[in-house]
């Protein structure tokens, strides 16, 4: 999005929607420590997105650290469904 914009604030605007989403739905599914630390990793992920995209290529990067944050949620809170 930020970069079809040519902003990159529409960027962060959306991970931030993103993140509250799901840090809402983890903390009804999970409790508010596991919301905690599945935010923690969510944002850990996106600034870990960032250096391994110069050694993957953007695209692989967005979908290993998005996988990652999804296996992180399923093992959390769905799991044990």
């Amino acid at each position: 999005m930020a970069r079809w914009a040519e902003k990159r604030e529409l960027g962060g605007v959306a991970l931030a929607v993103a993140g509250a989403a799901a840090a809402e739905q983890w903390r009804r599914r999970a409790g508010g420590r596991a919301a905690g630390a599945l935010a923690a990793g969510y944002v850990a992920a996106f600034a870990g997105s960032h250096p391994l995209a110069k050694k993957v290529g953007a695209w692989p990067a967005v979908f290993g650290v998005a996988g990652a944050v999804a296996l992180a949620s399923w093992v959390v809170t769905d799991r044990r469904a």
